[in-house]
């Protein structure tokens, strides 16, 4: 077996060719140590070229035996480190990603065909959201108190304390395609400075950013059995979980009614969080020249989760929402700026968008697109497929940005069922009022973000509070924060990332909070001091 530092190696000059003969099967980092699957597995490709850059297998693992290493081993390793330990293990592992930041943004550019913005996006979103949790808990303690002590009884000798614990299971973390880097560390982070071991399962489509971060990691350290890696299939793993697992998944709705409804899930009463789909919304208020800063933030914002991660992003804005007297300036505006996007091999330089990730990717965005152009009208891009990426010679896995026009809102059926997972985004005409906008954006059912671009107060307060219960986050574009602002598209670690009902109800980051997937809430009744001794 070949190892992957070796093409690691080979990716410091601008351009690679892969032949066969360089294939390189992925091990895994289970029980301690690289471990390869048998048979032939699954091959990696480069999306801009389709060449097969790696191949991974899990054939042959015994995966009960994987999560045993990792509770016991790896349990034991973080729950004897006090939460400031753990903190500085996160800063670690940050600190390794910064180091070899340019080796890990080639991989992403080669198997995630990202451009080097789309890669620096998830490359370093990861490293910062590992380094900001390495900082939100510094106490010495093993335990964190939730709340003050309350007294129970008849004097203050009797009291009850609220204190979260680490569980005593892994954390299964299951990681979509398009942030292999940025996906495993908002989950990692939370769950080891909660003090559970990691076990990750990226894409295996894109899954060499992942491979060599773990490489990296194992190089520099860690504590044993803290961390472990699965490329390829997930085999039989979800079978053997117990009730002290905590199961965290990004993807589509249905992978993750799956895992809800494992036997093993159900039986255990395993703790599953779920990231799944969202039709997130950007909404234009009545109020706004689309040449003023709050107009020109709307647009840029707009185009730029169109565009960013060839529209792969579980943030992306799929729905835009427009007063039907700014429709015609609207689509003027962002037909030309997309007119403007450069799509060719991310490697080279100038272009600013890259392919999807994968064949069946593209094959699943051009039938999303056709699907939307039953009750839609063209405003840009036509059915995605007509494009002529730069440097390519006719290969990858390339579409189109497309922006669809849907003018009557009683009639968005098709634009509100449905998640299009690429460069796609639909106009949709509304009356101007926010009772309306709210009604819209709400009607898919729950969201991970969706956002406002006003200045008016008495507007905003509606649309919000109206959008509100059905996201975990709502992003409000104003003329005041738009010099400084990253784009509802980014989510931050001090702030909630996930969603209600068809984003899947599960919570993640939001800092301090996101840890608490990963522990167990107990309350401790006894005596005043005999309580402090245990917790302190």
């Amino acid at each position: 077996m070949q190892s992957l530092f070796v093409v690691s190696e080979a990716l410091r000059g601008r351009k690679v060719v892969y032949s066969a003969s360089m294939t390189t099967a992925l091990a895994s980092f289970i029980q301690g140590k690289w471990q390869a699957g048998n048979g032939k597995g699954r091959p990696l490709e480069n999306p801009a070229t389709e060449e097969v850059l790696a191949s991974a297998s899990t054939s042959g693992f015994e995966f009960s035996a994987v999560l045993d290493y990792a509770r016991e081993v790896g349990g034991q390793s973080l729950q004897k480190m006090n939460l400031k330990q753990r903190g500085e293990l996160l800063s670690k592992l940050a600190a390794v990603m910064a180091d070899n930041r340019e080796e890990l943004l080639k991989l992403a550019q080669l198997n995630g065909g990202n451009t080097r913005g789309d890669a620096k996006f998830d490359v370093d979103g990861a490293s910062g959201t590992l380094a900001a949790y390495s900082k939100y808990v510094e106490s010495e303690e093993l335990t964190i108190r939730d709340g003050e002590a309350v007294l129970v009884g008849r004097t203050s000798r009797l009291i009850g304390q609220h204190v979260w614990l680490p569980r005593k299971g892994a954390a299964i973390l299951i990681n979509a395609f398009n942030f292999p880097a940025w996906g495993f560390a908002e989950k990692a982070a939370c769950a080891l400075l909660a003090g559970m071991p990691v076990v990750c399962k990226p894409a295996t489509a894109t899954a060499l950013v992942a491979h060599r971060m773990f490489e990296l990691f194992v190089e520099a350290g860690i504590p044993e059995g803290s961390l472990s890696l699965i490329c390829g299939s997930v085999g039989d793993l979800l079978n053997h979980v117990t009730s002290q697992d905590v199961v965290s998944f990004t993807g589509s709705s249905d992978t993750a009614k799956t895992i809800r409804t494992t036997d093993s899930v159900i039986n255990a009463g395993t703790t599953v969080n779920v990231e799944a789909d969202s039709l997130n919304a950007a909404v234009l208020g009545p109020d706004v020249d689309l040449f003023s800063e709050t107009g020109q933030l709307f647009l840029k914002d707009v185009v730029k989760d169109m565009t960013q991660k060839t529209g792969q992003k579980c943030t992306a804005i799929r729905r835009v929402l427009v007063p039907a007297s700014a429709v015609e300036g609207v689509c003027e505006e962002l037909a030309s700026r997309l007119s403007e996007v450069k799509i060719g091999d991310p490697t080279a330089k100038g272009i600013s968008m890259g392919p999807v990730a994968t064949k069946k990717q593209k094959l699943d965005v051009l039938a999303g697109i056709a699907r939307l152009s039953a009750d839609t009208e063209a405003v840009w891009g036509g059915d995605g497929s007509e494009v002529t990426p730069e440097g390519t010679n006719g290969k990858g896995y390339f579409v189109s940005p497309v922006l669809r026009l849907a003018k009557d809102p009683s009639n968005l059926g098709i634009v509100n069922e449905h998640e299009v997972f690429g460069p796609v985004a639909t106009l949709i005409v509304y009356d101007g009022t926010a009772s309306q906008a709210a009604k819209i954006v709400a009607a898919p059912g729950g969201g991970l973000v969706s956002s406002v671009y006003s200045d008016d107060k008495p507007y905003l307060r509606e649309a919000v509070l109206g959008m509100a219960p059905y996201h975990g986050r709502i992003y409000i574009g104003s003329e005041k924060m738009a010099a400084q602002s990253p784009g509802p598209g980014t989510a931050l670690p001090s702030l909630l990332h996930g969603g209600p009902g068809r984003a899947g109800g599960g919570e993640e980051l939001g800092g301090i909070r996101g840890i608490r997937l990963y522990q167990q809430r107990v309350a401790l009744q006894g005596d005043k001091s005999l309580l402090k001794s245990i917790i302190d």
